[in-house]
């Protein structure tokens, strides 16, 4: 429970504190009316837990809602479903720990930098489709010198805990493409 409970927690700090933050004070936008407008893509990740499975969602309000250019959307969002897991990041350190002190195996610094290290560059080749983080998650703990068996620990919750993941995800994605339309000086409906 408590690891479901971090990985959410952290998930909803990234969605509800960090990206609006950014899309306050980067984009210029109120992100309240932003993510009001996302809703029903953000929903959509939720529910699927795939990104890919949002896209079209995703690109259509973007566009037609918030007004990005179809330039800006139709290669933000693609790319971003792509490299942009940072919901996914936060679950695989989160479970590297978990494992780890599961297993009573005490990580060094340097053990849990190559975790980050190791974490940030697998989120960026996990694939936007429901259980990938799970995948990857073979890949971070071989790195860090852990049971692959760990990974039954996580296995239960692990539905649970990719939704908030995936809807952290294609948000980051919207927020990226309304952050760089206003960087590029394009007027927004928001």
């Amino acid at each position: 429970g408590l690891f479901l409970g971090i990985v959410w927690a952290g998930c909803l700090t990234q969605t509800f504190v960090v990206l609006p933050l950014i899309v306050r004070f980067v984009g210029k936008v109120n992100p309240w009316r932003h993510m009001n407008k996302m809703s029903t893509a953000i929903l959509t990740a939720f529910s699927t837990c795939s990104s890919a499975a949002a896209l079209p969602i995703s690109l259509r309000d973007t566009q037609e809602r918030v007004g990005v250019s179809n330039k800006i959307a139709s290669f933000t969002l693609p790319l971003g479903a792509t490299v942009n897991m940072n919901g996914t990041a936060l679950y695989e350190s989160v479970a590297v720990l978990f494992i780890a002190q599961a297993y009573g195996i005490d990580l060094t610094l340097v053990q849990q930098i190559v975790v980050v290290a190791t974490v940030l560059f697998a989120a960026v080749g996990t694939a936007g489709i429901p259980m990938a983080g799970l995948v990857m998650l073979s890949v971070v703990l071989s790195v860090a010198g852990l049971p692959l068996e760990g990974i039954g620990l996580v296995l239960a919750v692990e539905q649970l805990c990719d939704m908030p993941r995936t809807a952290t995800n294609s948000y980051g994605d919207m927020c990226a493409a309304v952050v760089i339309a206003k960087t590029e000086g394009e007027k927004l409906k928001i």
